[in-house]
């Protein structure tokens, strides 16, 4: 991104429909619900044998695997989006940008776990400021740095409506969850679409001429 362009990413106050965005989530999940939720629950097998098996351990699997994982979901939000045709192996473009996710998803961790610790709080600002973190990395062709900044930026100037939307999203994975457990997997990837369609909406205009240099290899 230009300083033009993140000049106009700040331009106008970041508005959004919280109904709006879950349903156009829910209209992606419908667009591609098999590929999803064969994804979802491989996520959720890896996290769950992980877990199970290696104890301790665990932890590293998740901080090496997890921000890849994740980032499968927003990928394939945006083919969605643009109308691009998907498969299931494009869920795993995510580990093209292994690195820099690793690196961004440690360092919101770590800035967010210092926060919670300094009177709690800051760690729940800092946690809803990230949320955009991993998209500016795939999308904005910025370093991780900058992302996260880039993220709390923006968030910050409409807080609160972002809370809101954080907490209607965590009410639906409990309902997800409660439900015999299946459907978070079906929650699970309507939020992360959810979440997608939000950045998207508010950075379309500043994106459309990004040159992404975080490109995942060939």
């Amino acid at each position: 991104m230009t300083p033009t362009q993140i000049e106009k990413l700040f331009r106008q106050f970041p508005e959004f429909s919280i109904q709006e965005s879950i349903y156009r989530a829910w209209e992606m999940f419908k667009d591609q619900w098999l590929n999803t939720l064969a994804y979802s629950l491989l996520v959720f097998t890896i996290q769950g044998v992980s877990t199970y098996y290696l104890g301790d351990y665990a932890l590293m699997v998740s901080i090496f695997l997890s921000p890849p994982l994740t980032a499968g979901f927003f990928l394939i939000a945006n083919r969605i989006s643009r109308g691009v045709d998907v498969s299931f192996s494009d869920f795993f473009e995510g580990f093209s940008f292994w690195g820099i996710l690793i690196v961004t998803s440690l360092v919101s961790g770590i800035l967010t776990f210092f926060g919670i610790l300094a009177l709690i709080l800051p760690g729940v600002y800092l946690a809803i400021a990230f949320m955009f973190g991993i998209p500016f990395v795939l999308f904005s062709g910025m370093n991780f740095w900058v992302s996260l900044e880039l993220s709390r930026r923006l968030i910050t100037m409409n807080w609160w409506k972002f809370f809101g939307f954080v907490i209607v999203l965590v009410v639906l994975n409990i309902l997800g969850f409660l439900f015999f457990f299946v459907g978070i997997l079906v929650t699970l990837p309507v939020s992360y679409f959810a979440i997608y369609v939000v950045f998207e909406e508010l950075t379309a205009d500043a994106l459309a001429e990004s040159e992404v240099t975080h490109a995942p290899k060939s």
